[in-house]
């Protein structure tokens, strides 16, 4: 029999109320999860066709291929959690516009800040003062350690790690610069050099100076098992170490040890890592391995960077910070995405001696780093972190998400590794559990697309887009992690019903 999918028709560009869907094969009924309620009610969309926001498209804006799914989505309104298309479909949004929506999709204390402070005044340069950069200043600084204290507002990611990079190169007066095979920290000209994916790498010189080394990853390198890393989902490969001492870890730190005897000057200018790499797919390294690779920079006279783009501000659970769970400190630490929320803002801190260094070389000016109404938006951001307990959710709600999404793996064979921290968590799909192949992109693309006609929209991620990425706003309940695993799983029976065909 052939796969057959009979959807409910809309009334009015909105699905009925308890709307659901079969499918009708060999093995039976299956029935569509029911999504949790919402109690927010979008606009009725009244602008572009869909087919003329297709060709305008084709015509006008990049060329890239950065879309998900053949036919894109049109969004139109999204509130907190859930995601409106131009036909009035809600979605569960689990990855928060790249791990970017941290208190929820137009939060009401966001918006209102947001809309008073553009009522007041939206730009002025940092030539003349406004006290809400001060007042920003202020509260994030509060929430560093020392001597991480002076901040310098950027608008973006790549942005902010470009800062960084002119940093260890002004305070080390050195040039090479380390990051890990499989990161990501951004996609200008100058960040290019440390961002190892093959497909934002060009046979252009750009990004001088940068060295890539082995990323420690306990599922798809070389070693590691079941003891390595911090989550509490751990990887199926047996492991002989003893709960104090990975064996894994002294072995990527021995190849660590081998690129600076290679690959590097003597002297180095630093060292950039994600404490959990994003894009690479949520890949975690063996505890205790940038603790020691931060020292093994700084005897080479290099400073180390803390790249929080997608870990930071409490999406981890444990820690503010992803820097604070590998119980490290580093010289610079980047910020971007969550900070604002979706806004465009961004941030470097970094130690009083460091930021002497850059002053005394550079006359560094940003022209909108820092204006009224990202600083109004940061703070309101960091108030709603606090007021709503969200850092804490990210732990109860994510913890629970993994344990369960850990079952999905026990059961089908290709799901290969479920892992992560908080709410930020992989699940890394493979042809079977013994090669660790990645699965086919043409059936992961299937699974995806299946979740999305459910109900729930998730991202990918892995140097062969094999690795889902579940990042959702740190406001999710149980109840919405419990409709996102179940649509997950069905989404697998699908495909397995498919692949016995």
């Amino acid at each position: 029999l052939r796969y057959l999918s009979l959807w409910p028709v809309q009334v009015s560009g909105h699905w009925p109320a308890g709307a659901f869907w079969t499918s009708v094969t060999r093995r039976g009924l299956h029935t569509k999860p029911s999504m949790p309620p919402c109690d927010f009610t979008p606009e009725r969309y009244q602008s572009l066709a869909y087919s003329r926001v297709l060709e305008i498209h084709k015509q006008h804006l990049s060329p890239v291929l950065t879309a998900y799914f053949p036919e894109p989505l049109l969004l139109h309104q999204g509130h907190m959690e859930w995601l409106f298309d131009h036909e009035g479909n809600r979605y569960l949004d689990f990855f928060s516009g790249i791990v970017t929506v941290s208190v929820g999709h137009c939060h009401p204390k966001v918006n209102a800040a947001a809309q008073r402070q553009l009522g007041r005044l939206w730009h002025t340069s940092s030539v003349f003062f406004h006290p809400l950069i001060h007042e920003y200043a202020e509260k994030l600084s509060a929430l560093l350690p020392e001597p991480l204290k002076v901040i310098f507002l950027v608008n973006s990611g790549s942005e902010a790690n470009d800062l960084a990079m002119l940093m260890a190169r002004a305070h080390s007066n050195s040039t090479d610069i380390i990051s890990f095979r499989g990161a990501y920290h951004g996609c200008s000209p100058y960040t290019l050099g440390l961002t190892n994916v093959g497909i934002y790498k060009m046979d252009l010189p750009h990004g001088m100076g940068c060295k890539p080394t082995m990323c420690p990853d306990i599922f798809r390198g070389p070693w590691g098992g079941s003891h390595c890393r911090d989550s509490p989902v751990q990887t199926i490969r047996k492991c002989s170490c003893a709960p104090d001492c990975c064996q894994a870890k002294d072995q990527y730190i021995e190849q660590f040890k081998d690129t600076l005897s290679t690959s590097v000057a003597k002297s180095i200018a630093g060292f950039f890592a994600e404490p959990i790499q994003g894009v690479n797919g949520v890949v975690q390294y063996p505890k205790g391995f940038l603790k020691e690779a931060f020292e093994l920079v700084r005897e080479r006279g290099g400073v180390c960077i803390a790249d929080e783009v997608q870990t930071g501000f409490g999406r981890l659970g444990s820690h503010f910070w992803g820097f604070q769970t590998h119980d490290v400190l580093p010289d610079i630490v980047t910020m971007a995405k969550g900070i604002g929320n979706g806004f465009p803002m961004a941030a470097v801190v970094t130690t009083p001696e460091i930021a002497k260094s850059l002053t005394k070389r550079l006359f560094h000016f940003n022209t909108f780093g820092g204006n009224p109404v990202a600083c109004a938006i940061g703070s309101a951001v960091l108030e709603v972190i606090k007021e709503e307990n969200l850092q804490e959710n990210s732990q109860e709600v994510g913890t629970y998400m993994l344990l369960k999404l850990a079952k999905l793996r026990d059961e089908f064979e290709i799901v290969g590794d479920v892992r992560g921290k908080g709410l930020m968590i992989g699940i890394e799909m493979v042809k079977d559990k013994v090669s660790h192949q990645p699965l086919p992109r043409e059936e992961v693309n299937q699974i995806h697309h299946d979740c999305k006609c459910m109900g729930l929209l998730i991202g990918r991620g892995g140097l062969f887009s094999q690795t889902f990425r579940i990042a959702p706003s740190m406001c999710i309940t149980k109840q919405e992690a419990d409709f996102a695993v179940e649509v997950f799983r069905s989404a697998l029976i699908q495909h397995m019903k498919r692949r016995a065909k």
